[in-house]
């Protein structure tokens, strides 16, 4: 099918402007103020719509294989392009870890027959699996994933001589999830001595707190400098960390970049009176000054790319004694429409949201063709409507969890409808089961 949209107000590269757009063989073939086709083509009237690219979320947890109790590849998929994500990355602790080509190559199989949005995965990074990581294809695999903090099975990459082989080798980009072990089994500790039973999810913050954090950013930002390796710094928390980060720098020269993810703008400490669990991360939600200089940072330049960290688990899981529950949630759905809805408030520039969900993503990452809205570029687009409200309820996720840190809220506009790769994949609530392709990148 081809299509035409008639009169959308594209955002794109900086800028905003009224015109058409065609769509052809699941590319962007033509923009232009007037286009006339003499083909057959099905023409959608976007008068009043907004037209952007579509987000690439480059931080996801979908749970396959292994923990599909919680989520899968078809599930959070069908919440991405709900929520106007067309592409996703997604990480390697599942069960079993993603710690060899071949069970990295199982996921993209897995994909391949159930994803409904674009797809790559992390190749992840152990004590011991050096041989297996330095072998991964830089044109078929977004990236390299270290946890130089917790993290589930044998993930935890604390050996100082792994580290150091690993960023003066690593053949491409490097995703770093920063927070010092050291420090946070120490508060533990403290904190567990003191309060026993009686901890509560508002210890999370000062048990992960701000010096774990900075102390691994700091560290993995040094290794990088030492070996000028490509690192990015996933789930910024902290004012501190800010400082760690060039905004001065464009991003496509870039080899140290960051990565803001929306709850750590959307709450602060003092939402885990109300929410609990519910908004325990890791890296922890942090203080309102955080989160203020977070904002900052992303105005300014200082933080690259916006995610999510969507790490689904069952509301069951959640609802257990704070140092039982898992550490995650699910926002994928929602992430765009939070976005836009500091746009409609004024807190921030369409332009800017659609550099920082589409655009940085693309150039950091370097994926092929995608990411913008280009004459030749996959037809990954979203059509908003800012004129309608949308309150989020059981009944309208996506997710296999069956529950959102965001339910009860209103978002200042409606994901209409969502293009991958040239068809329509989901419009107004229903999907259409065209399935997402793998990501390819530039070396």
């Amino acid at each position: 099918m081809s299509y035409l949209i008639k009169q959308a107000q594209i955002t794109n590269e900086g800028r905003s402007f009224v015109s058409d757009l065609l769509i052809k063989n699941g590319r962007i073939e033509k923009i232009a103020s007037q286009i006339e086709v003499k083909f057959k083509v099905k023409e959608i009237n976007a008068e009043g719509l907004w037209l952007l690219p579509g987000a690439i979320d480059d931080q996801v947890h979908f749970r396959e294989p292994g923990l599909t109790h919680k989520a899968d590849i078809a599930t959070e998929s069908k919440a991405a392009i709900a929520g106007g994500t067309t592409s996703y990355m997604e990480m390697p602790n599942t069960e079993p870890p993603t710690l060899t080509q071949e069970l990295l190559e199982q996921k993209y199989t897995m994909a391949s027959q159930k994803s409904f949005a674009n797809y790559s995965f992390y190749m992840g990074v152990s004590n011991d699996n050096l041989d297996e990581v330095l072998r991964t294809n830089p044109q078929k695999v977004c990236g390299l994933k270290v946890f130089m903090g917790s993290s589930t099975g044998n993930l935890l990459v604390d050996n100082e001589i792994t580290l150091e082989k690993l960023f003066a080798n690593a053949h491409m980009l490097i995703a770093t999830h920063c927070e010092d072990e050291q420090t946070i089994r120490k508060n533990l500790s403290l904190y567990t001595q003191k309060y026993g039973n009686n901890l509560t999810a508002e210890f999370h913050p000062l048990i992960r707190n701000h010096e774990s954090c900075y102390l691994s950013s700091s560290k993995a930002v040094a290794l990088a400098k030492k070996y000028n390796t490509r690192l990015h710094v996933l789930h910024i928390s902290t004012a501190k960390e800010l400082q760690l980060f060039d905004n001065q720098t464009p991003i496509e020269k870039k080899k140290i970049t960051s990565e803001i993810c929306v709850h750590h703008l959307a709450f602060h400490s003092e939402n885990y009176k109300t929410h609990g669990n519910l908004i325990k991360w890791n890296p922890a939600i942090k203080t309102k000054e955080d989160q203020a200089a977070l904002w900052k940072g992303v105005l300014e330049g200082y933080l690259d790319v916006a995610a999510t960290d969507h790490a689904p688990h069952t509301f069951e899981e959640k609802s257990l004694p704070y140092l039982e529950a898992p550490s995650g949630g699910p926002l994928i759905q929602h992430s765009l429409l939070f976005w836009l809805h500091q746009v409609q408030n004024q807190k921030i520039t369409l332009e800017k949201v659609v550099q920082l969900t589409a655009h940085n993503p693309a150039i950091l990452f370097r994926i092929e063709d995608r990411g913008f809205i280009r004459e030749g570029y996959y037809a990954d687009l979203v059509l908003i409507d800012p004129s309608k409200k949308y309150t989020v309820t059981k009944e309208n996720l996506h997710y296999k969890c069956g529950w959102s840190p965001f339910e009860g809220f209103t978002f200042d506009a409606e994901i209409k409808t969502t293009f991958l790769n040239g068809e329509i994949a989901y419009d107004r609530g229903q999907f259409y089961g065209i399935l997402g392709q793998r990501l390819s990148f530039r070396v």
